[in-house]
């Protein structure tokens, strides 16, 4: 495996974690990170870079980081954040086609 993919593994797990530590302090809700991040996404899909020059593949590759994050914002009734394996395949489930894939 590529190095960067491990740190980038690294990295998204560092952010869920303070992410889940946000919430359960009660500085954030579950909630206000969801809409945060979503908006992240939104402003990244709304990129016209991302729609014109890119392939449907890297898109997700962008977006994939808030993805896993949102998701593992939902997962906030585990004791844990889950594991890192477990909400990659959990995004890949999760992912809808871009309206020009339709």
């Amino acid at each position: 495996m590529n190095v960067a993919n491990l740190q980038l593994e690294g990295l998204l797990m560092a952010i869920a974690s303070i992410n889940n530590v946000l919430v359960q302090k009660g500085l954030l809700t579950v909630d206000e990170v969801d809409v945060a991040l979503r908006k992240a996404e939104a402003s990244l899909a709304g990129d016209q870079r991302l729609v014109e020059d890119m392939s449907p593949a890297n898109r997700d590759a962008v977006c994939f980081p808030l993805r896993f994050l949102q998701l593992a914002n939902r997962s906030q009734a585990e004791p844990n954040v889950v594991p890192f394996a477990e909400l990659t395949r959990m995004v890949g489930r999760t992912k809808a086609p871009y309206n020009d894939q339709m």
